[in-house]
């Protein structure tokens, strides 16, 4: 099943429509800058380019802020970051969880169980206060990459488990005893006989870490716990809320980061529900025995008959 996982992932609607999502956002976060600044002629922090709050408009497509700032330059250019948080976060979050897990899962003895106890000691840590302490304390020094390394650094626990969870039910099953007798090495064993079983849940895994990291970067910044200067969906909405744009009814201020955030939730989910079906049987089974596959009822006679 995971050899052939890859070549099936494109023929999912799902995974289609969701990696769709994620590539319109990766081209915008790459080109979209460039365009802004060079075909638009705008800034993201270039005050009073406008006026204050202005609609939408064909000088500024997703008008002003209230000190006057493009919309669309802002949402462009935290696109980007909001990305680049994402997707580092989410993969030192992803690389911890499946190594701690794994490790845990796999080890027997002292070692194994040394591991396990370090795992349930970072999960009962609320992940969420020890966050806003260390942000706050950094205050955003080091730009987004620092936020990233903080989230990543607070947000592996719960996936470790489930990957212990996962080797445990793997670490007993014949072809790995198989392998372990035919005197195949520890790092072996983990790599090709664990690993590709554990690709769907890693993957999973690393979607809604990314997620994560993204809607905790725009959690800090909308507290004011990250950096003001850096452009961000976060920040964004935390100008949105600290100048009254709700009041205001400017929709076109506050508006686009919040729909960016949910539609990077919904491509993630998508992704996940069409890897689902491609790697549980059972749901495979489910949608083939669907009502669209049912047989037409000819009143009780074989379709042979009624033909």
């Amino acid at each position: 099943m995971t050899r052939r996982l890859p070549i099936r992932v494109p023929a999912n609607r799902k995974v289609r429509f969701g990696l769709l999502i994620f590539l319109v956002l990766v081209l915008v976060a790459a080109f979209g800058p460039l365009f802004v600044s060079h075909v638009l002629g705008q800034s993201p922090t270039r005050l009073h380019a406008g006026g204050a709050l202005e609609s939408p408009s064909g000088k500024h497509w997703l008008g002003t802020t209230s000190s006057g700032q493009d919309v669309l330059a802002q949402l462009v250019a935290g696109t980007r970051t909001s990305l680049l948080v994402g997707l580092v976060g989410g993969a030192i979050a992803t690389a911890l969880a499946v190594l701690l897990g794994v490790l845990s899962g796999y080890s027997t003895g002292r070692s194994g169980a040394a591991l396990t106890a370090f795992v349930n000691i970072f999960l009962v840590i609320p992940g969420l206060p020890l966050l806003i302490l260390v942000a706050s304390y950094t205050r955003g020094r080091g730009g987004w990459v620092t936020v990233a390394v903080i989230i990543g650094l607070t947000s592996w626990a719960g996936g470790a488990r489930a990957k212990r969870a996962q080797t445990l039910s793997l670490r007993n099953r014949d072809f790995v005893a198989a392998a372990g007798y035919s005197g195949e090495s520890r790092a072996r064993i983990l790599f090709l006989e664990v690993m590709p079983h554990l690709a769907p849940v890693i993957a999973s895994t690393f979607l809604f870490s990314v997620v994560g990291s993204i809607a905790a970067e725009a959690g800090l910044d909308f507290i004011g716990a990250g950096h003001a200067s850096t452009v961000s969906w976060g920040t964004m909405l935390y100008w949105v809320q600290s100048q009254g744009a709700l009041q205001s009814g400017a929709w076109w201020w506050f508006l686009p980061p919040g729909l960016c955030i949910a539609l990077v939730g919904t491509a993630a989910g998508l992704v996940n529900f069409g890897v689902d079906e491609l790697a549980d049987p059972r749901l495979r089974t489910r949608r083939a025995t669907g009502p669209a596959a049912r047989p037409r009822r000819t009143g009780g006679l074989t379709p042979e008959k009624a033909r």
